[in-house]
């Protein structure tokens, strides 16, 4: 198994994204496995509000280190996350968008991308979304029992009647939206009931599969090596990846749009993988919290990795601070030998660096934890991502693949249908004896 490895540092002033956090940690639900939640204690007796100052001040400044980069960036997306955003109320939202409109070049499109639990979700915010062009992302967890066996709300009650009930105002004023599964100790055993849930009944095109890597710990922080029951391991995340992908290759290919799917077939085309978690460095993917205080990484919002406060310091300047350029080169340098030695490591790079908490097999610490997930995943897709980089190369649709594995499919049952005795299982899958069933 070959790629490129042929990766080079992005540049910052062109290639950077901030997650939004214009509530800080503040919810309305209490997930049991959100790790952000805890993040509320960095700030007591806080508010939680960001001003209209600190957000025209983002807002210009964001929009002027992409229109004014090297590459003259022609579009650029504001993503807004939590805690809820949609705790700021729609007024907030609507000043978002008049802020983005008065400092956006004439050259320039400007996006939204909104990440929303979905239980607060009325007409009149759908009728927002739809005029300022939002893409939504829902979290949804799968089919009801799935979803509400961590997505409680405050009192512990379940969450997915409102979720499903956000999730068809959207439809209704079609409103573009996805879907956030986070896979964990509930639902990863389910891959295939998780994946038509969301493809047949939700009508999800856009699909994320999270796994749920939760730290036992109290603070929030990526500290320490032990993780929670709710967890999802490694074994179970590679599995759940590769049963899904056998769904999806037959049938969904062009249809259905997993990102960590859309993501391997850049590697394998010889591209950017284009997601932060297994790009060879990172550090382009950082988070602003309401008051300002500009972060390292949406999974690194602690003392540790603050770079500083947008009211002392120009947006741009903090991007290209030393101190952010060590944090994104470190996933690189500090990559285990085994991890340099892989064959997957093309797409994968070692992973997130907040789940290398494992050891290698030679001891060497910074082993992602989910590891022996990735390879068996990425070694399960190699020659269908092989078949439709080909056909990207050609400029033939990957969908192509379907008909090739139809035909394989067919050739490779007409085979076993051929060397079957008459006491083995039947090849049709009946689950009767071949002399019972095709062999009569």
């Amino acid at each position: 198994m070959t790629a490129p490895l042929d990766i080079k540092l992005p540049d910052p002033s062109a290639g950077f994204h901030v997650m939004l956090k214009p509530r800080g940690a503040i919810c309305n639900l209490d997930c049991t496995y959100c790790y952000f939640l805890e993040k509320e204690k960095l700030y007591p007796d806080a508010a939680f509000r960001m001003s209209d100052e600190t957000l025209e001040n983002f807002t210009r400044q964001y929009i002027e280190a992409h229109s004014g980069s090297a590459q003259r960036v022609p579009e650029t997306t504001f993503g807004w996350q939590g805690g809820e955003p949609m705790l700021m109320g729609l007024d907030f939202f609507r000043r978002a968008a008049a802020f983005q409109e008065k400092h956006r070049p004439p050259e320039m499109r400007v996006l939204n991308a909104l990440q929303t639990n979905g239980t607060l979700i009325d007409d009149e915010w759908c009728r927002f979304f739809r005029e300022n062009n939002f893409l939504i992302g829902i979290s949804l967890d799968g089919p009801r029992e799935m979803h509400d066996a961590y997505r409680v709300d405050k009192g512990g009650q379940p969450t997915f009647e409102r979720v499903m009930a956000g999730l068809e105002l959207l439809k209704k004023h079609g409103v573009e939206f996805n879907v956030l599964t986070t896979i964990h100790a509930a639902n990863a055993e389910n891959p295939i009931e998780v994946y038509k849930f969301l493809r047949d009944e939700i009508g999800a095109r856009f699909i994320q599969f999270i796994p749920i890597v939760e730290r036992d710990n109290d603070t929030g922080f990526q500290e320490g090596v032990a993780v929670t029951k709710r967890s999802v391991t490694g074994i179970q995340y590679g599995l759940f990846l590769n049963t899904i992908f056998d769904e999806w290759v037959r049938r969904d290919v062009g249809r259905v749009f997993v990102q960590i799917f859309d993501v391997a077939l850049n590697a394998w085309a010889g591209d950017r993988p284009g997601l932060c978690i297994f790009e060879e460095t990172c550090g382009l993917a950082l988070a602003l919290e309401h008051n300002g205080d500009l972060y390292s990484c949406d999974h690194y919002v602690e003392p540790r990795h603050l770079i500083g406060n947008l009211k002392k310091l120009p947006l741009i300047n903090m991007v290209n601070s030393e101190r952010q350029q060590t944090f994104g080169l470190a996933k690189k340098d500090d990559l285990p030998r085994y991890c340099r030695a892989c064959e997957v490591r093309f797409i994968c790079n070692g992973g997130c660096p907040k789940n290398r908490i494992r050891n290698a097999p030679d001891g060497e610490a910074g082993l992602n934890y989910l590891c022996e997930g990735y390879k068996a995943f990425f070694k399960h897709i190699d020659a269908p991502m092989r078949f439709m980089a080909g056909e990207l190369k050609a400029e033939r649709p990957p969908a192509n693949i379907m008909r090739r594995i139809e035909s394989d499919d067919a050739e490779g049952l007409k085979n076993r249908f051929a060397t079957a005795g008459r006491n083995d299982p039947c090849p049709c899958g009946s689950g009767e004896k071949y002399k019972r069933c095709h062999g009569r």
